[in-house]
C-alpha cells in the first residue's frame, strides 16, 4: 500500500471520528471507556491498515474494526463478572465475609485509621470511607458507581484487607487486638 493511500485512509477515519465515537458510546454508555475503545481500534487500524481491500470503503472497514472491539469489551467485562461473583461465592462459602456489626467495629477503630486510609490503592479509601465510616448504603453506593452490588461487596471485602494489612504493619500487634488502648499514634 503505498504512502498517498495510507494517507487518505487515515483522512477518512479522522473526519468521521465523532460518528464513530457516537457508535461506541450508544454501545457502551460511558464516554471514558467509549473513548478508550475509539483510541485502541483506531490504533488497532493503524496497524492493519493493509487489510482494507481496494473494494472496501475505509467507514466500512473500520466499522467493523469497532464492532470486533466492543464484541471484545463485553467479552472481558463478562469474564471480570463471573470472577467476582465466583470470588463472592468463595467468601460466602469460606464464612469470610462475616465483618463485625458497625457499632461494635466504630468502637475499635485505631487512630491510625486515618492516616493510613490515603495510602491505599485504588479506590479502596473511599468505599471504606463511604461504607464503613460514613455508614452509606452498599446499594447505594453500588448504584452510584454503576457496578453490581456483588461487585462492590468484593471489592470492599479486598479495601478491608488492604486496610487491614495497612494497620498490621504501621501499628504491629495492637491492631489484631481490635485497637482500644491505641498507642501507636
Amino acid at each position: 500500500m503505498d504512502e498517498g493511500r495510507t494517507s487518505g485512509i487515515l483522512q477518512r477515519l479522522l473526519e468521521n471520528e465523532s460518528a464513530f465515537r457516537q457508535f461506541v458510546r450508544r454501545r457502551v454508555g460511558d464516554g471514558v471507556v467509549a473513548e478508550d475503545i475509539l483510541q485502541q481500534s483506531l490504533i488497532r487500524a493503524v496497524e492493519r491498515h493493509h487489510s482494507l481491500r481496494n473494494d472496501e470503503s475505509a467507514v466500512a472497514w473500520f466499522y467493523r474494526i469497532l464492532r470486533h472491539a466492543l464484541v471484545d469489551y463485553y467479552r472481558s467485562r463478562g469474564a471480570e463478572v463471573r470472577r467476582n461473583e465466583a470470588f463472592l461465592q468463595e467468601l460466602t462459602v469460606s464464612g469470610s465475609l462475616l465483618e463485625a456489626p458497625l457499632d461494635e467495629a466504630k468502637e475499635t477503630v485505631c487512630a491510625c485509621l486515618h492516616g493510613l486510609l490515603p495510602t491505599l490503592r485504588g479506590n479502596y479509601a473511599e468505599l471504606i470511607k463511604r461504607i464503613d465510616l460514613d455508614g452509606e448504603s452498599p446499594a447505594q453506593v453500588a448504584k452510584e458507581l454503576k457496578i453490581s452490588q456483588n461487585n462492590l461487596t468484593v471489592r470492599l471485602h479486598r479495601a478491608r484487607q488492604s486496610l487491614r494489612a495497612s494497620l498490621e504493619g504501621a501499628c504491629g500487634i495492637c491492631s489484631k487486638h481490635g485497637c482500644l488502648n491505641c498507642t501507636c499514634g
